[in-house]
């Protein structure tokens, strides 16, 4: 099998894509500037798969290091981009910071690319902020960009935008963007999962309550228009998402996407309310959760859920797992994390 290089992948979502390509056989280079990852997770990578992956530590901000980097792996097949801030919530704090990494991270990335002589085929980690707030739901593909309720949204957009006119541009670029819903959970081994070294999101802050490394769990908002007034997301299993990867790469890989450029969402297709949340984590875990109503976030989305038809369809990908189960492994995760 050919060489993948994943960028930021000494993270939650590109460790999990690294287990996947190595068991599907591929050769995995993981390239990751260390911002919000620990090097650790290449340990458990490797009891996993029993492989190893080649790590090099790289910011993509440096277009001398991506340069370099590619003069120097002249065998890469395929690209999954996945480096990137990620925290909706500090992106409205921190705009410019946000725009400065996601952005210089993607065209530099680019720009070694369009000067690397073999076809590359890549597949970019984007998000379900790019339909900012939803005018019906489920989101389905066909439903137009908004303008995002954050400058993270933002940055997806403007990186969907630049590989869809990239691969319009040279014969030698391909791309699929896959918009992410919620992913939670761990690998069912429980070797990697999410260890976040920034404020977590939802679903680790759940975990740390329940533990006692938080007082409480604080929920934003519960005047929204939803069933118990609290936000309605749609969260899909860790390793669900990951085999998504590998099944998009191989889709370019083989010639088989029906354009340059494609996007896919990714979720199971329905919402839960952060108080269900709640209420199943403590059904699964025995642990009874303290959280405090707090005011709404700027940039909070209500609601948004998938329309997975698409994705069904052409990549014949389909979430396998319940919202039980995926917070059953995060909290075996918070209890038996080994980084």
């Amino acid at each position: 099998m050919g060489k993948i290089l994943l960028t930021g992948a000494a993270g939650y979502i590109g460790s999990h894509t690294a287990v996947e390509f190595i068991q599907k056989g591929y050769e995995v280079i993981i390239i990751d500037n260390l911002s919000n990852s620990k090097i650790q997770v290449l340990d458990g990578i490797k009891r996993i798969t029993g492989i190893r992956p080649e790590f090099e530590i790289i910011d993509l901000r440096y277009k001398d290091q991506v340069l370099d980097f590619f003069l120097r792996h002249k065998d890469i097949e395929g690209v999954v981009h996945f480096a990137a801030y990620k925290y909706a919530d500090e992106s409205v704090e921190k705009p410019v910071k946000y725009y400065e990494n996601n952005l210089f991270a993607t065209i530099n990335l680019l720009s070694a690319i369009k000067n690397y002589h073999n076809p590359i085929s890549l597949v970019f980690s984007s998000s379900c902020t790019v339909y900012g707030i939803p005018d019906k739901l489920p989101v389905s593909e066909d439903m137009p960009i908004k303008e995002p309720a954050q400058p993270y949204g933002a940055t997806k957009i403007f990186a969907e935008q630049i590989f869809k006119d990239t691969a319009n541009a040279y014969d030698n670029f391909k791309a699929i963007s896959l918009r992410y819903f919620n992913p939670i959970g761990s690998h069912p081994s429980i070797e990697i999962g999410e260890s976040p070294l920034r404020t977590p999101n939802l679903i680790p802050r759940l975990t740390q309550t329940a533990i006692g490394k938080r007082d409480f769990l604080p929920v934003y908002g519960n005047d929204y228009d939803t069933p118990d007034g609290t936000p309605v997301r749609d969260y899909i299993y860790i390793q669900d998402l990951a085999r998504a990867h590998v099944i998009a790469m191989e889709r370019l890989l083989q010639n088989r996407n029906k354009k340059k450029y494609e996007y896919f969402n990714l979720g199971i297709g329905r919402g839960y309310t952060v108080l269900e949340v709640i209420k199943t984590f403590e059904k699964v875990s025995g642990k009874k959760i303290n959280y405090k109503i707090m005011p709404r976030r700027p940039g909070d989305i209500p609601a948004i859920y998938a329309s997975t038809e698409l994705a069904n369809k052409e990549l014949g990908w389909k979430a396998q797992h319940d919202l039980e189960y995926m917070l059953k492994t995060a909290w075996e995760w918070e209890r038996n994390k080994k980084f």
